[in-house]
């Protein structure tokens, strides 16, 4: 077995699906970890100019603010649709010019923090930095679309993440995000929030279509060292013939997947940044699994003081405000 050269001894240690010990390293290293387990090569050839977009005046924060307050109306055939497909994306929820506002502050705190050399950039917990983007994570807006879909009167932050998949970097391999988050519930889902827009060349978020798909991969081991789950679960998903949603996103587009949506996203080819930030949250009352494994990453950073079996509730997982 070729041990990854992105695992500590401890986490490479027992057999290749052996998770059950924690994450000993930080987010940013858990991240070139994940995503070296995409199977296949990086497409050659040259790389293409997205298309043109002009998102037009650029709102204030107030009014970014007063936007992100108000309620979306979502119908109940879209709510029944991410039932029974696991994900749903919406058209419109948010302007393009707070996308454009968005993506101008959280490239602005990647630059900040993150090694401009690498292919794939990720930032966590910004909304505790910064106003507007405090707004956008703890929106009214968002919150309650997510209710809504979860079937729950409240929710709960898990985390907020900026991602930016660099021009030229290569694919995210299939997974589901229940094997990643410590949370001891189906009622959590991730809105994906690119912030341009976002066409099939730049890799955009890609869905495995029914909630049931997970019961096709349930006896397909995990490979922490290497790419045979991501080539498994393709596999899998052809023999079945299960459809793939992997259709471009409009600016202000978001979408919504559920813990248990098997997921991927293509490799960026344009010359562009793919910037997206992407918010978990989760209904009121979940409590932190059993046993937490490395597969969670630096899981106590985003739930502080909650220890397997208790509920979560700490400052850093608010309750979001309803829509007005």
């Amino acid at each position: 077995m070729i041990r990854n050269p992105h695992l500590s001894e401890a986490t490479a240690a027992g057999t290749a699906s052996d998770v059950a010990v924690e994450w000993d390293r930080g987010n940013d290293q858990w991240w070139d970890w994940y995503m070296s387990l995409a199977d296949g090569p990086v497409p050659d050839g040259p790389l293409v100019d997205p298309p043109a977009h002009d998102p037009g005046p650029l709102p204030t924060d107030d009014e970014v603010t007063a936007e992100l307050a108000k309620a979306y109306p979502i119908t109940d055939e879209q709510i029944a649709r991410f039932r029974t497909e696991a994900f749903v994306k919406l058209p419109g929820v948010l302007s393009p010019g707070t996308v454009e506002r968005l993506r101008i502050k959280l490239r602005a705190m990647l630059d900040e923090a993150v090694d401009a050399d690498v292919g794939f950039q990720s930032r966590e917990m910004m909304w505790l930095d910064d106003d507007v983007v405090r707004a956008a994570v703890l929106s009214p807006r968002l919150g309650g679309i997510s209710a809504a879909l979860l079937g729950t009167d409240r929710v709960r932050l898990y985390h907020d993440n900026a991602l930016s998949k660099e021009p030229g970097a290569g694919r995210t391999p299939w997974h589901y995000d229940a094997h990643h988050f410590p949370l001891d519930s189906p009622k959590v889902l991730t809105a994906w929030i690119p912030l341009q827009p976002t066409p099939r060349e730049m890799g955009p978020l890609a869905f495995a279509r029914g909630a049931d798909v997970g019961e096709l991969v349930d006896g397909l081991e995990f490979d922490k060292h290497g790419t045979s789950y991501d080539r498994g679960v393709s596999e899998i998903l052809r023999t079945h013939g299960v459809q793939v949603e992997d259709g471009p996103f409009a600016a202000g587009e978001v979408s919504f997947h559920g813990a248990n949506c098997f997921h991927t996203a293509g490799a960026n080819r344009t010359t562009a940044a793919r910037v997206v930030l992407a918010n978990t949250y989760f209904a009121d009352g979940v409590r932190v699994v059993p046993s937490p494994t490395m597969v969670s990453g630096d899981w106590r950073k985003f739930i502080p003081g909650a220890e397997p079996g208790e509920v979560v509730a700490s400052p850093r997982n608010p309750l979001l405000a309803r829509p007005v």
